[in-house]
């Protein structure tokens, strides 16, 4: 190690990415120090997945009492209490938290509660607390931040880090965007009560994932009681007492009390002196990095969304584990960034890994569509409308699963275990010769036979 500077390491950022590499490296040996202006656990746990999964938990509980009555279960009165709810979120959030900094604290990382910013490849000042501090290594894990348009009147607009402070429930709620962020938050305010709209400039929801996965969740999320306004995106924002009235490019208006902007969130590289430091940035803001997350300057690195390439939290800790094994523990490591399953926690869920049908086409080659929708059991029994969605994309001539893709209950604990199977390059075949689990969404997976007719086939004949 190189005992001429301050720390081997210097972090800057205490999400899970930072933290994870942070830890790691110090039981390697280094001395560490990791910098965070805000709460030890970053995004995911202070204002992003763990607190909305409680969010989308306790707004799932309204259809599951109109499905218990179907089941002959009597119920009393219901009600959501939202600042019981918030407490008990806010208090397990803080718990997380508190378990990252012992966990920082155990392994011997100095955490400093102050903002940082590059001063050169080796140095790093604190200027909330006039340090300057030297390092071998310097691993950018900042993060992303949401984006606000330049609009009139967004100041009356929320954005996804600021909903989960919300005083008291909104009897109306405007959400703007398409992207996971905004379908997740569509759905947990519909599921509370709340009326909900959910405006988008595109065409469908969920840009790039699957188009049969995009209409479906549409549909389905309509059929709850979102109310879904497509192709046109706000012009203006105007508040009038309590009221926020969001003007849209077709001309129409919406009225609510809260509008929330979830229209994508960018780099977090604002001010922190990269430039200074000779890093190169893409122009969207991110950090450019090679394979090993190396940046343009040999002993700066950076992981996670701060370089824009998969904006995931289990991705972030997978490069950072990358990271610490090249950097300390001598073994060359990139993680591979194909195939990586994710989640969106819509109502219902989607669940995905590996190709959409439109991506396989574009590769060339011939493909093999296998689709079934249909109504979960557990809904016929009471008359339920929701509809699943289960389909796979298969590579003709090889026969491997290039891609799964699903909507539905428990899709996200579904797709796990379907990412392995497209992970190994399974085929088709294999996936037949696994026995199904009777009765379950799942088994559909492995009980597909028939191909769906092929358009371009079509066309051709």
């Amino acid at each position: 190690m190189a005992a001429a500077y301050d720390y081997d390491l210097f972090v800057l950022g205490a999400g899970s990415g930072g933290v994870r590499a942070a830890r790691l490296a110090a039981q390697s040996g280094a001395r560490v120090a990791i910098a965070e202006a805000d709460r030890v656990g970053g995004t995911c746990v202070i204002r992003g997945c763990i607190p909305k999964k409680f969010m989308v938990y306790a707004s799932a509980f309204a259809a599951e009492f109109a499905s218990a009555r179907g089941y002959g279960w009597t119920l009393g009165e219901t009600r959501f209490d939202w600042d019981a709810f918030r407490e008990a979120r806010d208090r397990e959030v803080a718990r997380l938290s508190g378990l990252y900094v012992a966990n920082l604290n155990n392994a011997g990382v100095d955490i400093l509660q102050a903002r940082a910013e590059l001063l050169g490849p080796h140095e790093v000042a604190l200027p909330s607390k006039g340090l300057t501090l030297t390092a071998d290594k310097i691993l950018i894990a900042t993060g992303g931040a949401p984006w606000r348009p330049d609009l009139p009147g967004i100041e009356h607009a929320l954005v996804s880090d600021e909903i989960f402070d919300l005083p008291r429930l909104p009897r109306r709620l405007t959400v703007v965007g398409g992207g996971y962020i905004a379908v997740e938050f569509a759905g947990v305010f519909n599921g509370l009560g709340v009326e909900t709209t959910l405006v988008h400039r595109g065409a469908n929801i969920l840009r790039g994932f699957d188009e049969d996965l995009r209409a479906h969740l549409a549909e389905e999320m309509e059929r709850r009681g979102v109310k879904i306004v497509l192709g046109q995106e706000p012009v203006s924002l105007e508040k009038q007492g309590e009221t926020i009235r969001t003007r849209l490019s077709g001309g129409r208006v919406e009225e609510a009390e809260v509008v929330l902007f979830a229209t994508g969130r960018r780099p977090a590289t604002a001010n922190l002196g990269l430039e200074r430091a000779g890093v190169r940035l893409a122009p969207s803001g991110a950090v450019e990095v090679d394979a090993a997350s190396r940046t343009t300057v040999d002993s700066i690195f950076a992981i996670g969304d701060v370089t824009d390439r998969l904006n995931l939290t289990p991705v972030a800790i997978r490069e950072a584990h990358a990271f610490v094994d090249t950097a300390y523990h001598g073994k060359p490591t990139a993680f591979d960034h194909a195939n990586v399953p994710c989640a969106v926690f819509s109502q219902p869920p989607v669940g995905t890994v590996g190709l959409t049908e439109a991506e396989a086409r574009h590769r060339g080659g011939a493909v093999d569509i296998y689709r079934s929708a249909f109504r979960p059991m557990k809904g016929t029994l009471y008359g339920g409308a929701e509809r699943a969605l289960l389909k796979l994309v298969v590579d003709r001539e090889s026969q491997k699963v290039l891609g799964a893709h699903m909507v539905g209950p428990d899709a996200p604990e579904i797709i796990q275990m379907a990412a392995i199977a497209v992970k190994m390059g399974a085929t088709k075949a294999q996936w037949d010769e696994a026995c199904a689990v009777h009765p379950t969404t799942a088994e559909e997976f492995v009980t597909l036979r028939t191909p769906a007719p092929d358009p371009a086939a079509d066309a051709l004949s």
